[in-house]
């Protein structure tokens, strides 16, 4: 009861202090030979109040005070510690209070980390971040209060969804959430620059380091979301366009192409409308990502809340900030046709800009195939769902081109460039078709495009190595980010291509055998857990090279709420991972077995850690 009380009064605190800033910020702006102490100290009083209201949610949690009707609705006395205090951001309303709290947190080290950038600049960026803070503040209180009081009080709580139980997920929201929220610094402050003409190579290079912060946890929080999808829901694969998925991945497009305009914008004075445009874009479609979580649109296993009144605030807030985002844009800023930038074909910011251009065509296909089945069920109450054949017939053969611009765009100048020097480039390119086709020889289905594809990715993979060893560490964070994108592609390809999958029901003490794969169902054994029960099924698993695999398979039956979860067993190897998971078939004595081959899914995952991995490089290379 106490913590619910202490979190709420902070709540209402953290908002006062809000009005308060847009008060001194004003006052502020109209003296800015130097920024008021007084800004900064109430900046870090708001993030102080807003700590202390997240910490009262986590008490709640872990004390199961269940007169707190968050708490209620998804915690249980048996449920672990860990899953009791990860549950504090498992639900919508605690989910947004970590959002209030990494945007707080942001706009204070923003602060402190401008010393040398103009006043009116810093003190225009926290105005804008603070309409976005502010707006928090009320959705919170007003629709999704944390703290609201349960009488009589229950003596059990509701529990967490099952599903939500886990280690990757409990990580993965924080991590996505500072890649969303940082996206808003890059917002605000886009807005300020644009207000005060200060769009430049000056700002560029300062403003980076915000994208890379931004990007680099946006791009390990979606990875964390594709792991657990993979071992958790069942479903034996890494990205199903699931609506929910695609809303993290539509900001990280965004964002992607961001960086690489900034770029450009840190070495030529164009794109600056670009720029502009895309900064808002990104944080735009990071509160559409938001939204459509929130109001229950969507339908997804990741979705948190389904109330149509806590959508519309969101809706109107994000119209708000979109009519004052292209206000500012369209009345501040230069058109910058007027300076006529001149571009060579044959250069860099060229390349970087047809690329952009790919990545906006995808973004496009992403916000289509997300938003046009909602579009059609509200005009028409006509129900379509658009999966994955949708998304690789429009977005695969563009990605052909893609990949060839990213193995060639690095190699060209600023300015301009020529190729005469660069015979390596066809050498390579010739290599890489038929590496391509001699793995691909003996393989019927689309034979042609799946060749031309693999031999892309190879292509920009080779070119990338090469640069390792030429270049040594000259661009070396661009060069592990690309490397790492080829391998991802090239994981991913293959995984589709080899991928092998038998679904089958069997009894305790049955075999399956196609030739190729055998799958004995040895035995069954049951275990009692504090949450939850379990009952595991012993296989082993020999394929027609004499290997033999033992995998466990596991239900769990949990008692609150209860809910039934597969639980697959994967055996990892370097090369493939050997997938099985179980399920119950109603009223019948067997079990609904489906195992699955997949290759290169470890290097899916490193992929991923590479490329972020090279936009940490980056990042500390410019802090050096």
């Amino acid at each position: 009861m106490i913590y619910s009380l202490i979190g709420n009064y902070s709540l209402i605190l953290g908002l006062i202090v809000g009005l308060v800033l847009f008060y001194l910020s004003f006052k502020n702006f109209k003296n800015s030979n130097f920024l008021n102490p007084k800004i900064l100290t109430f900046t870090f009083l708001q993030f102080f109040f807003v700590v202390i209201s997240f910490l009262s949610l986590v008490l709640s949690f872990i004390v199961s005070d269940f007169s707190n009707e968050t708490v209620f609705n998804n915690s249980h006395t048996t449920k672990p510690l860990f899953y009791k205090i990860s549950g504090t951001w498992g639900n919508h309303e605690g989910s947004l209070l970590l959002w209030l709290l990494v945007l707080t947190l942001f706009i204070f080290i923003f602060l402190l980390r401008t010393k040398n950038q103009p006043v009116k600049y810093k003190i225009l960026t926290l105005v804008f971040q603070q309409l976005i803070i502010v707006g928090f503040f009320i959705f919170l209180i007003k629709t999704s209060n944390p703290f609201n009081y349960l009488f009589p009080v229950p003596e059990e709580g509701l529990g967490l969804n099952p599903i939500l139980q886990d280690p990757a997920l409990a990580i993965h929201p924080p991590i996505l959430y500072l890649g969303y929220v940082g996206s808003s610094i890059i917002f605000s402050s886009a807005l300020a620059a644009t207000s005060l003409k200060m769009i430049s190579s000056s700002w560029a290079f300062h403003i980076k380091n915000w994208i890379l912060i931004s990007w680099i946890y946006l791009t390990l929080g979606i990875l964390l979301g594709s792991i657990w999808a993979y071992y958790e829901l069942g479903w034996g694969g890494f990205w199903f366009w699931d609506p929910v998925e695609n809303v993290s991945l539509m900001p990280w497009l965004a964002l992607t192409t961001l960086l690489h305009c900034i770029m450009v914008l840190e070495r030529k004075s164009i794109l600056t409308s670009w720029i502009i445009i895309l900064s808002i874009a990104t944080f735009t479609l990071s509160m559409c990502g938001t939204f459509l979580v929130r109001s229950g649109i969507l339908n997804s296993v990741h979705t948190f809340a389904n109330d149509p009144e806590r959508g519309l605030f969101i809706l109107i807030f994000l119209f708000v900030l979109i009519f004052l985002s292209l206000f500012i844009f369209f009345f501040f800023h230069k058109d910058e046709r007027l300076n006529k930038p001149s571009f060579s074909f044959l250069s860099k910011e060229t390349s970087i800009l047809i690329n952009n251009w790919f990545m906006m065509y995808f973004l496009s296909v992403v916000l289509i195939g997300t938003i046009y089945p909602i579009f059609l069920d509200v005009i028409s109450s006509e129900k379509i769902s658009v999966g994955p054949p949708f998304y690789h017939k429009l977005i695969i053969p563009f990605l052909i081109p893609f990949l060839l611009m990213m193995a060639i765009g690095p190699k060209l100048k600023w300015i301009k460039s020529r190729l005469n020097d660069k015979i390596y480039l066809i050498f390579l390119l010739l290599g890489s078709i038929l590496l391509a086709f001699l793995i691909l020889k003996n393989f019927n289905q689309n034979f042609l495009i799946n060749t031309i594809l693999i031999s892309s990715a190879l292509y920009l993979f080779f070119v990338t190595i090469r640069d390792f060893f030429i270049r040594k560490f000259e661009n070396i964070s661009q060069n592990i980010a690309h490397f790492g994108f080829s391998l991802l592609i090239l994981s991913i390809l293959f995984n589709n291509l080899f991928s092998s999958e038998i679904i089958t029901n069997l009894k305790v003490g049955e075999t399956f055998d196609d030739s190729k794969t055998k799958i004995i169902f040895e035995s069954v054994d049951q275990k009692k857990e504090k949450n939850y029960d379990s009952i595991i099924a012993n296989f082993k698993i020999q394929s027609s090279d004499g290997k033999k695999d033992k995998l466990s398979p596991e239900l769990r039956i949990y008692n609150q709420p209860v809910i039934a979860t597969s639980e697959a067993d994967i055996k990892t190897t370097l090369m493939s991972d050997k997938f099985i998971v179980i399920n119950l078939v109603q009223n019948q004595d067997f079990f609904n077995v489906r195992y699955q081959v997949k290759p290169f899914m470890l290097w899916i995952w490193i992929s991923v850690i590479l490329i972020s991995f090279g936009g940490l490089i980056s990042f500390l290379q410019k802090r050096l």
